[in-house]
């Protein structure tokens, strides 16, 4: 482990669900913790001076913004960016870590993903999570600062992957919704999160990430987690329109984001520019546009040309 000094001074931007339950996880550990809301009266200049570790906890729509804000302050140079948003830029397909070492090229960037339903874990229920970062002593410190009794914290050296397998699993999980929604059985479901991971590593190796993390907590076991829990947003979404309902409706009485909508239709612009197979992605993208039925996506995934299940 590092020899870095114990006790932080750490600043969350973000003061939603996941923003507050990380800044509890680091606050008992004993660090000096400070929650920065957009909504907020604080001024971010005066947070920001010599803090050891920035940490962004904010909707993937507010990064790029928060990053900008971020970068006119005069942040340390010894200062650790940690990321902790799940999502992709409609924009340039960039991930949050990619826009935060843009604007900060001369910084440490790390990447917090794990299979963390933010409500389990305020409960102090046991969970597990993955730090990652191409500089491994940025990514001890991390650990160090969560790691507890109850947050068990891993490092990883693939912070794409990492990161990735967050993001592309929201879209599954909405798949994952609809098919409970529509109450097609535990077969049906094994296969869906199956053929799911196969579909999020065939996006990963198109982004450089590395096959072996999709199998690790931010991949499979995050997927595991959302595609099963009434707890996930994006689960919620694709469980209520199964169930007839509309995705505006949906949306309009949600509490927070779903990530998984914007990266939907992300993926599906990603899929046409370089012609990646995406049958799921596919069905979900169709069917958030009401293009087609929950029924009627079943029946074009079971009916797709036969193949290997290896080789596509």
């Amino acid at each position: 482990m590092t020899n870095e000094k114990k006790f932080k001074s750490i600043l969350i931007l973000g003061a939603g669900a996941w923003g507050t339950t990380l800044a509890k996880l680091a606050g008992v550990n004993g660090n000096q913790v400070t929650v920065w809301s957009r909504h907020g009266f604080q001024h971010l200049g005066d947070l920001i001076n010599n803090v050891d570790m920035i940490l962004s906890a904010v909707s993937m729509k507010g990064v790029r913004e928060v990053a900008s804000l971020v970068r006119s302050c005069p942040v340390s140079p010894h200062t650790i960016f940690v990321t902790a948003t799940k999502g992709l830029d409609p924009e340039t397909t960039c991930t949050p870590s990619q826009i935060w070492q843009t604007e900060f090229p001369d910084h440490s960037i790390v990447v917090l993903s794990g299979p963390n339903l933010s409500q389990e874990i305020a409960q102090e229920l046991p969970a597990a999570t993955v730090v990652a970062s191409k500089n491994n002593m940025a990514a001890q410190v991390v650990q160090q600062v969560f790691s507890s009794s109850r947050f068990r914290v891993y490092t990883n050296s693939d912070p794409v992957g990492v990161e990735l397998g967050g993001t592309l699993k929201n879209v599954m999980a909405i798949a994952a919704g609809i098919c409970d929604g529509l109450h097609l059985g535990t077969n049906a479901k094994a296969a869906l999160v199956t053929r799911g991971l196969a579909e999020i590593i065939r996006i990963g190796a198109i982004f450089g990430a590395k096959t072996e993390t999709f199998y690790g907590l931010s991949g499979l076991g995050d997927l595991l987690a959302t595609c099963n829990s009434p707890l996930s947003r994006n689960y919620q979404v694709g469980y209520q329109l199964a169930r007839g309902k509309t995705l505006a409706e949906i949306l309009a009485n949600l509490p927070g984001t779903a990530e998984g909508v914007n990266t939907c239709y992300v993926l599906m612009h990603l899929s046409r520019q370089q012609s990646i197979p995406m049958p799921i992605t596919q069905q979900v993208y169709r069917l958030l546009e009401s293009l087609i039925t929950p029924q009627q996506a079943l029946e074009e995934l079971m009916l797709r040309g036969m193949k290997s299940e290896y080789h596509e």
